[in-house]
């Protein structure tokens, strides 16, 4: 199967990560270890930063809301030592229930950016996304990238994998600072930042929820049909792809 985006009049191309451009297992088996691992020691290399301070301020407000209150964890601030250890098992409850909370995602983005700088850390995607991406440029198409993970973890991600820092191809990089992925007004205001039609937007995705969320938003969308990626509800409803191969 060929799908030609010109005769779809698509004019931006905009990607999740996980599943799509990236093995989840990369995401999983590397990139959530790596971060949990050194939740203890970034705190204590940040005491006292705006950085830590603007981090327990966000997870003391999404703490709060939090409507699974039965399984949560205590949560006090009456001395340092019990902020970190409330911070920290607060922490570890989103990691486990691989919550999309932005304090955590903000946090996982520190963490690994200093996994890239240290060269700990490198970026991974499909063989065939980079000859993809430099297709759809060259045919005049733009490229976005649209993931719950931090917009500073999707550049680095981006900068770092074996084929070079592809970065300078993709003209924009959206977290959950935009809304929601399962929102179709996050889709809208993607749309709109990047100056182009709703309908001539595609949106590739693993997750069907996702997808129809675009779709409420006008867009076009294909679901990710990759290695590993776990059966999605309601699958037969969208059209699949399995391969950027087949995407010119």
């Amino acid at each position: 199967m060929s799908i030609r985006l010109a005769d779809r009049d698509v004019r931006l191309v905009l990607l999740d990560i996980e599943g799509t451009t990236t093995p989840i297992a990369f995401v999983h088996e590397v990139l959530f270890p790596f971060a949990r691992a050194r939740l203890a020691s970034w705190r204590h290399a940040h005491r006292g930063s705006a950085d830590l301070a603007t981090l327990v301020d966000m997870l003391n407000a999404e703490y709060q809301a939090e409507p699974d209150r039965a399984t949560l964890p205590p949560w006090s601030s009456a001395t340092d030592a019990e902020l970190a250890t409330s911070t920290l098992a607060y922490l570890e409850w989103l990691m486990e229930r691989d919550r999309k909370s932005p304090a955590l995602k903000t946090l996982q983005g520190w963490i690994w950016e200093e996994g890239y700088q240290s060269g700990e850390l490198r970026g991974e995607v499909y063989p065939d996304v980079v000859p993809a991406m430099r297709r759809w440029c060259d045919a005049g198409l733009s490229i976005a990238i649209y993931s719950s993970g931090s917009e500073l973890a999707q550049r680095r991600l981006f900068a770092t994998i074996s084929e070079g820092d592809v970065t300078p191809l993709i003209a924009g990089f959206f977290d959950t600072a935009v809304g929601s992925k399962k929102a179709a007004s996050s889709y809208t205001r993607i749309a709109a930042a990047l100056t182009v039609a709703p309908s001539s937007l595609l949106f590739i995705s693993d997750v069907t929820s996702e997808l129809d969320a675009a779709r409420g938003a006008g867009c076009q969308v294909l679901l990710s049909i990759r290695p590993g990626n776990p059966p999605q509800p309601d699958a037969s409803r969208f059209e699949a792809l399995r391969t950027f191969d087949d995407l010119d």
